[in-house]
């Protein structure tokens, strides 16, 4: 599948299930708290005032932003679905999103004190990621931070239907072994990797659920 193919199937799919996917995963993160640590572990690091923007890369309705902004940190949004972000900025009027492409981020480099992909990669051919990686770096400022979670596996799933639509959508499980080396090959150094099992809200459609935090070197380094 080409880079703008894969593209517009992805925007459609969330176009279409903006308002339900919003509904449904409202809450999620409060049963999850293996997943809550690792936001907060990253915003830790990236939540003092000269630490500049955090940028939710792939931020859909916004849930994962604004968890980031209770943790005190400056967090923006930005999603390739005009109809999530619109629910977006209804759900969370004081913070800002935009739409964008994680393969061309509109963005200056360097102009970011830390980036985070939740799940955003999952529609992501695997030839792809580099280019998303690369961006990442790019927009990073040095000693900037990445935190990513992904689905555990070595396989592309379609989904014909989710959230109660008929949609058509490809969902990429990853080796984190590949995930590593490939943030490696885009100059960035994982810091921590966390691996959990599915939880019994998952089960059986899901596997294993993977967290990685990242940093970009200083440039004395």
């Amino acid at each position: 599948m080409t880079e703008s193919a894969y593209l517009h199937a992805t925007q459609v799919a969330y176009d279409t299930v903006a308002v339900d996917y919003a509904e449904l995963l409202r809450d999620e993160l409060d049963t999850k708290p293996l997943d809550r640590a690792m936001l907060a572990a990253f915003a830790e690091y990236v939540r003092a005032p000269e630490a500049g923007e955090v940028a939710d890369l792939g931020c859909g309705p916004g849930r994962v932003t604004a968890h980031l902004q209770s943790l005190g940190v400056n967090a923006f949004g930005i999603d390739l679905s005009p109809k999530m972000i619109a629910v977006a900025r209804r759900s969370y009027p004081d913070l800002r999103f935009e739409e964008g492409s994680m393969t061309a981020l509109d963005l200056a480099d360097e102009a970011v004190g830390g980036a985070v992909a939740w799940y955003s990669t999952v529609h992501t051919p695997p030839e792809v990621l580099p280019t998303v990686f690369a961006e990442i770096h790019r927009v990073l400022a040095p000693g900037g931070r990445f935190l990513i979670a992904f689905k555990v596996g070595d396989e592309r799933r379609h989904l014909p239907r989710g959230y109660g639509h008929e949609i058509s959508l490809d969902v990429y499980w990853m080796p984190p072994e590949r995930i590593a080396e490939l943030l490696g090959s885009a100059g960035l150094v994982l810091d921590a990797q966390l691996i959990r099992e599915p939880d019994e809200s998952e089960r059986p459609r899901s596997g294993r659920q993977a967290f990685f935090l990242a940093h970009k070197p200083d440039k004395s380094s």
